[in-house]
């Protein structure tokens, strides 16, 4: 089974004395997010959980646990953009993430932790230059460090339009240029390139467009074959990730990112923030009369077989 962390808050940023509090107590519990008193229950134990997914941009505040994670299989996903505060007010500058990039790469392995860079925006400030330039930055840093990027621009979501007017989307040819571009880049610092957003449109440009999280992915930092065979997706119209049972809560992430689909009223993150309880099984607040807890299926997806077949 594959368990996922961050399509909804950014656990590592925020709330890893919490998370290493569900690891040591073995289970962990998810409150529905469109049927609130409907709670789900989650083993956190290596025999039934094979891969663990980190999507973050502040991967730093985990680092002291890492020794409480290595029985589990680890997958990060770590977001370096470029922007400033304007867009991302409380993210990390671009170097301590790089930096804290190259610890994980080092002591994970580079299969276990892929870049990403999205969502693209384009204004006067953020121009297409300075993305090709900030890109190139970052890839030239990264070089040895992973084997993967991963590019998508602004999604916008109609919540995303109410509370964000000023973001627009990328023109098409604005796409088309930065695809070509980024390519260029990523096969000259040893990086696979994939896109991460709607504009399958693009593979005409020579880009990967099949889905930025795969299966092969999470088989290629374990070193085994999983045998999933239900595919889940986010973005049904376009997603082809691999996605998984994720154990965040909305409107929780304190990075206040401009862009966020996952957050809307700031008001209602802070609120929900003083509602953490790291003790909690639950990310935000605690069991309330009336919560039905079920327990979610759980098994290892792990072929099998021997080590000598698994690149078959």
């Amino acid at each position: 089974m594959i368990i996922h962390t961050g399509q909804r808050t950014d656990i590592p940023a925020f709330y890893s004395k919490w998370f290493i509090n569900r690891i040591k107590e073995g289970y962990v519990l998810v409150r529905n997010p469109y049927y609130p008193k409907l709670v789900t229950k989650f083993i956190l134990d290596p025999k039934v959980v094979d891969v663990i997914g980190f999507c973050t941009k502040n991967p730093r505040p985990m680092f002291p646990y890492l020794e409480d994670l290595k029985n589990f299989g680890q997958l990060w996903y770590v977001s370096i953009t470029g922007f400033e505060n304007d867009l991302e007010p409380n993210v990390p500058s671009i170097q301590q993430v790089i930096e804290d990039f190259k610890y994980l790469s080092n002591q994970l392995g580079k299969e276990s932790v892929i870049w990403r860079y999205t969502p693209i925006i384009i204004n006067e400030k953020y121009t297409l230059q300075r993305h090709v330039e900030t890109f190139k930055s970052i890839a030239e840093q990264l070089d040895g460090y992973t084997s993967l990027a991963i590019f998508g621009f602004i999604d916008l979501y109609d919540k995303l339009k109410r509370n964000h007017p000023e973001l627009k989307d990328c023109s098409d040819e604005d796409k088309i240029i930065l695809a070509k571009e980024f390519s260029k880049i990523a096969k000259e610092h040893h990086l696979e390139l994939r896109l991460c957003s709607k504009e399958k449109w693009l593979k005409d440009y020579g880009i990967d467009v099949d889905g930025c999280i795969r299966l092969e992915d999470y088989e290629k930092c374990i070193h085994a074959k999983l045998n999933i065979k239900q595919k889940m997706q986010a973005r049904k119209n376009f997603c082809s990730c691999y996605l998984a049972n994720d154990i965040g809560s909305y409107n929780s992430c304190l990075h206040l990112c401009s862009y966020c689909y996952a957050n809307g009223n700031k008001d209602f993150i802070l609120k929900n923030y003083k509602n953490h309880d790291v003790n909690s099984p639950l990310l935000i607040g605690n069991l309330e009369d009336g919560d039905e807890i079920r327990q979610a299926k759980q098994e290892s997806n792990k072929y099998s077989i021997r080590p000598s077949l698994l690149d078959d």
